[in-house]
């Protein structure tokens, strides 16, 4: 079920509103970008996703392929959420750092369930041999 989170980055520039079934799934990947961040994300629809202030604030990165916009906030460096298109999931989609959900309380998150996606062999159909270290 749908519930509305509020996420930020650390100072606060960037917000935004997010509609997300956090127990329908999240995901750690392994690829170069996620690894070196410890990404924990969950994937929203453009229709469940609302920024609310920081829009000038929004620095963007992309690398490889450039299928995925890394956004980080320009006053503070933390990635709150980032977008991409994939037509497997729709098309457009956000994906939403869980650690940057203000309103999720540490039981939530310790009870929500985690998959795994082999992005640094481009294999997102599976989870890498190894996730201990996601």
């Amino acid at each position: 079920m749908k519930k509305t989170y509020h996420g930020s980055c650390h100072c606060g520039a960037v917000s935004y509103e997010a509609d997300l079934d956090l127990q329908g799934g999240t995901f750690k990947c392994n690829c170069s970008i996620c690894k070196k961040k410890r990404n924990w994300l969950a994937v929203a629809t453009p229709a469940d996703f609302r920024l609310t202030a920081g829009e000038d604030s929004i620095g963007e990165y992309q690398f490889g392929p450039r299928i995925l916009h890394h956004l980080f906030c320009k006053n503070c460096g933390i990635s709150s959420f980032n977008w991409g298109e994939n037509p497997a999931l729709g098309g457009k989609f956000y994906a939403i750092s869980i650690n940057c959900l203000d309103d999720a309380t540490d039981e939530e998150l310790a009870s929500l369930p985690v998959g795994y996606f082999d992005g640094r062999d481009d294999r997102f159909d599976r989870a890498p041999e190894e996730t201990r270290y996601l």
